[in-house]
């Protein structure tokens, strides 16, 4: 049986993704990519708040789904069916697509950007190939994930009786708590760049330990009735919990670069993103569980949307 709740929070994140990038297109923080901000001043541009707001959770929640819904498949199919699936699901448009398609919208990214090298002297295949590498753009979570859904099935060898799993579900709250701390620990893993004076955000973008952890707890962990059930009584009280934070990190970030190291390390970046994904969860949870055609159409085209955006 679906969990309606879960399509619609997952293509719903899609959309979020999609928002995101029209702002992040425009942000004047110093943040890798885009054409540059409307005024030079990064305490200002009152619009980028929307970067601040959704970058430090959307994508651990992407993968955090994936986990679940990678528990699920794994319920239904053997481990070389399932991995059969995410290849030609994850990394064939995200190999194959991208130098046949995207290499289109590096093009893009290499000749529009505020600060452009001139490649007119290189040799046109070098070009194609420089092209191809800088349009991956949104294809890196196909990417990411594709590693991620390998390194489970040699993960979930360890824990072959599921009694981790078991354990989770016993002791839902002092797990959900847990969790809170390995997705801070997780986002200390970031790439510190050897040239301060140059973006340290290029450098951290896809951060593979802090998106890893929350897969893995969508597996092992939020695949649990009682564990989402815990969440979802919950959503109410945590959803001002988060509302707080994210008021707190906007104030105290507010004109940093939100994809350099010293802000993604942050504990308050850590809390507010751990306590967004659980009060959204709980939130679909509680008021979003059903379907219809909309949805069911949203269901089926979001990782479309996303892979095109």
């Amino acid at each position: 049986m679906r969990k309606n709740w879960l399509d619609n929070l997952r293509w719903f994140t899609v959309l979020l993704v999609l928002f995101y990038h029209v702002f992040y297109f425009y942000n004047n923080k110093g943040v890798f990519g885009g054409v540059g901000g409307f005024d030079p001043d990064p305490m200002k541009q009152p619009q980028d708040i929307v970067l601040y707001i959704l970058y430090p959770w959307f994508m651990m929640l992407l993968f955090l789904l994936a986990g679940i819904s990678a528990r699920y498949s794994l319920e239904k199919r053997s481990a070389k069916e399932f991995r059969k699936s995410r290849t030609l699901k994850l990394l064939v448009p995200s190999t194959i697509g991208l130098l046949v398609f995207q290499w289109t919208t590096g093009y893009f990214n290499v000749n529009c950007g505020a600060e452009h090298p001139d490649l007119s002297q290189v040799p046109v295949l070098i070009r194609w190939l420089i092209y191809s590498v800088s349009g991956s753009g949104p294809l890196w979570f196909a990417q990411e994930l594709w590693v991620f859904s390998l390194l489970l099935l040699l993960i979930r060898r360890l824990d072959a009786n599921d009694k981790f799993r078991n354990l989770c579900a016993k002791a839902s709250t002092p797990i959900i708590i847990l969790m809170g701390v390995l997705i801070w620990f997780g986002s200390q893993f970031v790439i510190m760049n050897p040239r301060p004076e140059s973006l340290d955000g290029m450098y951290n973008l896809y951060r593979p330990a802090a998106y890893f952890v929350p897969f893995l707890m969508g597996y092992f962990v939020f695949c649990n009735d009682s564990v989402l059930g815990r969440v979802k009584a919950m959503c109410i009280p945590m959803t001002v919990c988060a509302v707080a934070a994210g008021v707190a990190l906007c104030i105290t970030g507010w004109g940093m670069d939100y994809t350099s190291p010293q802000y993604l390390t942050g504990w308050l970046n850590c809390l507010y993103a751990w306590l967004m994904i659980l009060a959204v969860m709980g939130v679909f949870m509680r008021w979003f569980d059903g379907t219809d055609r909309f949805c069911a159409y949203m269901n089926r085209s979001s990782y479309g949307f996303y892979v095109l955006h």
